[in-house]
């Protein structure tokens, strides 16, 4: 077996020796980072069914739905924000979940708000003078869990009061956004594999020419045809 001393090794170019380099580590990169992303695309793939095929009967978890409703006194400084009451009503409930606020205030005494997270639902009213609250609780079976994961953010453009406030709505971020760059990835060494292989060229840029323009007609075409 040669060595790395050999002299015909020792002659092939600097470059070359790189690029066999990183042609290994690409195509390795490539493999095991699409076993890692393997659930994520399944998951993001069949929940993205069901928002786009919600007649579908199996989809159909809202109106299967359970619906449960407990209410009880609470206690909370009457000098705290909004969200302080809201985190005091989840802690006491023993609620789990992202606040959101759904309406702006119409009545002083009362302080409303959702608890979400992916399958459940929690509907909150509070009657601040009262202190009492009545939470009525929306619990959903996989497909709903599924579609929930697949929108949940914790965040909303349209209204600043809507950020995360629960420690797994940010972890499930930070995941999403590594999920996006792997991907990414994922799609520039698999570029780089196609392009090594000589005898695939031609049909890989017809899969590539056809992908772009497809996805090109839906990012900008259909503004451009009918704007």
């Amino acid at each position: 077996m040669p060595s790395y001393t050999d002299p015909m090794i020792s002659r092939v170019p600097e470059s070359r020796r790189w690029a066999a380099v990183f042609a290994t580590w690409n195509r390795k990169a490539h493999y095991y980072l699409g076993l890692y992303l393997l659930f994520f695309l399944w998951l993001f793939s069949l929940s993205g069914l069901l928002l786009n095929h919600s007649s579908w009967a199996f989809a159909q978890f809202y109106p299967n739905r359970k619906i449960s409703r407990i209410e009880g006194p609470v206690q909370f400084s009457s000098s705290g924000s909004d969200f302080d009451k809201a985190r005091a009503v989840k802690r006491q409930f023993g609620i789990e979940g992202e606040i959101g606020w759904s309406a702006t205030r119409s009545d002083a005494a009362r302080l409303e708000f959702n608890v979400t997270r992916p399958g459940r639902v929690y509907q909150v009213q509070t009657d601040l003078k009262a202190n009492r609250a009545a939470v009525t609780l929306n619990e959903y079976n996989a497909w709903g869990v599924l579609r929930g994961m697949h929108t949940f953010v914790g965040v909303s453009p349209d209204d600043p009061r809507n950020q995360r406030d629960w420690i797994l709505t940010t972890i499930w971020a930070i995941s999403m956004d590594a999920v996006a760059v792997g991907v990414m990835v994922l799609v520039l060494s698999g570029i780089y594999l196609w392009w090594n292989r000589r005898e695939m060229r031609t049909a890989g840029l017809l899969a590539l020419v056809a992908g772009t323009a497809v996805c090109g007609l839906f990012v900008a075409g259909l503004r451009w045809i009918y704007g």
